[in-house]
């Protein structure tokens, strides 16, 4: 008979290669499911009972976007570029059964600890990729998606190369006509970096003919800047005419209390 070490959500440990790091994956006493521990910090929380189950506020944001953006249940093909404990993927295979997805990971040994102690839902179809999201990007000339899932940022610390408008121009080339691009960055109460990839990022789209930036956060990081997360939105997509009413479902689905800016709130919000 198997021993608990190989049953779904076992506590499991590695050592990252690329960042020195240990990885954990342990039970959430408090919300149920698992967390990924990554140097001790909490990275993402899975519910294996219940994938559209999305503690994190950002990527509950991120999850509302992708629901109002396409109709309900049809496949899409997405790339997450870092993807942590899978937690995005997941919901999308419970929501959008059949889509395919790609991962890709700078961290060798992460994938293996996560698809063995947290098991994709059945049926999924995962494509993981080991290596640096902006050379894979790269490689993969002539590739379309119709989202793109960027987190990987997290203030001053984040990878230089990715923070910059070329890398944004990569990622939209990868796009298709109606596409979208959904960065989280996370950031400390100044929020000197967040304002930086919000410009970096305004460029990029005015360079491809996109519309502009759109916000989705926490109300009150607008008001009175704090730690926290925000999710930044560009895209082919954004110019549909829904896009009124997408902004009233996503404000409407939170968490709460949220705020849902427009390009033009969002450049007022992070002017130069």
């Amino acid at each position: 008979m198997a021993t608990h070490d190989f049953l779904p959500g076992a506590q499991r440990s590695a050592q990252l290669s690329f960042s020195d790091q240990p990885a954990w994956i342990v039970k959430d006493e408090v919300s149920g499911g698992w967390v990924l521990q990554i140097g001790g910090v909490e990275q993402s929380h899975v519910d294996l009972e219940d994938p559209t189950h999305v503690v994190h506020e950002y990527l509950r944001r991120m999850a509302n976007v992708l629901d109002e953006a396409w109709p309900g249940g049809q496949p899409l093909r997405i790339a997450h570029l870092g993807a942590g404990a899978l937690t995005l993927a997941r919901y999308v295979q419970a929501t959008r059964p059949g889509s395919a997805q790609l991962v890709v990971e700078i961290e060798r040994e992460l994938p293996t600890l996560v698809t063995t102690a947290l098991p994709m839902p059945e049926g999924t179809d995962l494509e993981v990729v080991i290596g640096d999201a902006r050379e894979e990007l790269v490689a993969m000339e002539g590739r379309r998606f119709d989202a793109i899932v960027l987190d990987v940022f997290s203030g001053e610390e984040s990878p230089a190369h990715l923070a910059t408008k070329d890398f944004y121009l990569e990622a939209i080339s990868h796009l298709e006509v109606d596409g979208l691009l959904l960065v989280n960055v996370g950031d400390d109460a100044g929020q000197r970096f967040l304002g930086a990839q919000v410009r970096e990022l305004e460029d990029a789209a005015a360079e491809a003919g996109l519309s502009g930036v759109w916000t989705l956060t926490l109300a009150s990081l607008l008001t009175a800047p704090a730690d926290g997360n925000m999710v930044l939105v560009v895209g082919g997509a954004l110019s549909s005419p829904e896009v009124e009413t997408w902004r009233k479902a996503w404000q409407a689905a939170g968490p709460h209390p949220g705020a849902v800016l427009d390009p033009m709130e969002t450049a007022t919000a992070f002017r130069r």
